[in-house]
């Protein structure tokens, strides 16, 4: 059975007796519904890239961050890392990785709740969303920082390589290595989701403000009525 179109212009009465088009107040749960779904698939993709090159590495060493966990050649990198006396890789943000899918379910819930707030809310409600990536950025800078300054002095190689931060985009170099980091398809997306989430919020403050004025009207005239009556 073949599901009817849905009328473009069937219209919506305001509490003033105005009218405005149903589509209209579609089309801002769409764009929201959709930016808490490609939130929810960000988690999936790796957020962040560093590549390790050395001539003794000839195909590099990579590692892939993902919001929960980490992949990629580990296990080589500690090895290094420990003639320097730093820490394992699983120990930066380990916080952050043990609370990220819940963090991301929770935006994702919030989102869908805007979708039933009809006034102004539904922005403050998306603010948490919106901030995410640049949460991120901010976060990963500072687990590279106090990762790349953990560097031990004492350990058999700590007094030959200063104190360093892997830069977040582009190439860099540590020691005899040379690097280069990325963010990756998970980032974009949480970009894209804030991009998505952003046109929905002005879509919805487009649709549901005359409603919220109409309303008003609506209640300054009954106002007025029962002074008038009084």
């Amino acid at each position: 059975m073949k599901m009817p179109a849905l009328d473009a212009d069937v219209k919506v009465l305001l509490p003033d007796g105005s009218e405005h088009r149903l589509m209209d107040y579609l089309l801002p749960s769409a764009f929201i519904m959709l930016a808490a779904l490609l939130f929810m698939i960000s988690m999936f993709q790796p957020y962040w890239r560093m590549k390790l090159f050395a001539p003794q590495y000839p195909k590099g060493l990579a590692v892939n961050v993902y919001i929960s966990h980490m992949e990629g050649d580990m296990h080589e990198i500690d090895g290094l890392n420990h003639y320097l006396g730093m820490p394992s890789l699983d120990e930066g943000g380990k916080l952050e990785r043990s609370i990220s899918i819940a963090a991301i379910v929770v935006l994702g819930l919030l989102l869908i709740a805007g979708v039933f707030v009809h006034n102004r809310w539904a922005a403050l409600i998306a603010i948490p969303a919106l901030a995410f990536p640049l949460m991120f950025v901010a976060d990963l800078y500072l687990i590279l920082y106090q990762y790349g300054h953990s560097i031990d002095p004492k350990s058999a190689l700590g007094g030959a390589i200063k104190p360093f931060t892997p830069p977040l985009m582009g190439l860099g170099t540590i020691g005899q290595f040379s690097t280069f980091s990325s963010f990756q398809l998970g980032f974009y997306l949480s970009l894209a989701a804030v991009g998505v989430m952003l046109v929905g919020l002005w879509l919805h403050r487009r649709a549901y403000k005359p409603l919220m004025d109409a309303r008003k009207r609506v209640r300054d005239a009954a106002k007025a009525t029962v002074s008038i009556s009084a």
